[in-house]
């Protein structure tokens, strides 16, 4: 007889894979870690295969445990998305939505508000990080829709949203560093589509440069601008009130276009596809024009 899965079971390893942690699923779901572990091995038992395999601290899964993962996020978001319309409250109803720092100002809140009108019983997991990451979260499905930035007429998966140019940023008042020699940098963390863009213009125009600060976030970015540490390559939007674009007339070499996309997880629930729906809408009339 073939064996019936689960659905907590199933609930389970799929957390904990996005998690990359059984223990911190356990404590999501209100579940002992013993209980988990105890699901894990029917499962094993069950497929007849070994699904985990411990490496370090933590359980990593095995090419056929990446498989029954992979099946087990269609499944339980099938059975949530009955029970939705059916009016069965399920256990946990999450869509996931990655976004850069750059649009959590405007396209994030504006999103949410008007996905909760619909889906007030729906939580919405918000996952920040660079470009690259929310790509590979969400082709791997750890991520249900994403906006993220891409160089432009590069090959890349999603929908093409928008494009912008990108532009040398300063603090209002310290735009004369544009004039030092060689020019101070302030870079986001490799990899980097701003940080390559400005170092290849900087070569190509052979002007001297050097990193005077180097951070992994956008927050650090603006701190560094206001510390007089340098200037910066980003896109206009969402630029806070005491940051300018340097004009052509500063010296500073012409920069691309960079495109914003729209990537999906395979297999979204129904609450994951009206959310792109709003993301898109949201995103296009927010920082594409309209």
């Amino acid at each position: 007889m073939k064996p019936t899965f689960d659905i907590d079971a199933l609930r389970a390893i799929v957390l904990g894979s996005d998690l990359r942690s059984f223990a911190s699923a356990a404590v999501q779901l209100g579940r002992s870690q013993s209980a988990i572990s105890m699901q894990l091995k029917k499962l094993e038992q069950q497929a007849g295969t070994p699904l985990f395999v411990r490496k370090g601290r933590g359980l990593v899964p095995t090419a056929a445990g990446e498989a029954l993962v992979a099946y087990a996020r269609r499944i339980v978001a099938l059975n949530d998305e009955a029970a939705a319309t059916l009016g069965v409250a399920a256990s946990t109803t999450t869509v996931r939505l990655g976004l850069p720092q750059d649009f959590f100002d405007d396209v994030m809140p504006a999103t949410l508000a008007a996905f909760s009108q619909d889906h007030r019983n729906v939580h919405v997991e918000v996952q920040a990080g660079p470009n690259h990451i929310l790509g590979e979260e969400t082709a791997a499905g750890r991520l249900d829709v994403a906006i993220a930035l891409f160089k432009q007429r590069a090959a890349a998966e999603g929908e093409a949203l928008c494009d912008l140019p990108m532009r040398w940023i300063a603090q209002r008042n310290n735009a004369e560093l544009a004039d030092q020699d060689p020019l101070p940098l302030v870079l986001f963390s490799h990899p980097c589509h701003f940080r390559e863009a400005a170092l290849t213009a900087l070569d190509r125009a052979k002007r001297r440069w050097h990193a005077a600060v180097t951070t992994p976030s956008l927050p650090g970015i603006w701190a560094s601008l206001r510390s007089r540490l340098g200037v910066a390559v980003r896109t206009e939007h969402g630029l806070p009130q005491d940051m300018v674009c340097l004009p052509r007339n500063a010296g500073l070499p012409d920069l691309p276009r960079i495109e914003l996309r729209m990537l999906r997880a395979p297999e979204a629930s129904a609450p994951a596809r009206s959310l792109a729906a709003i993301l898109k809408r949201e995103t296009v009339e927010r920082v594409g024009g309209g």
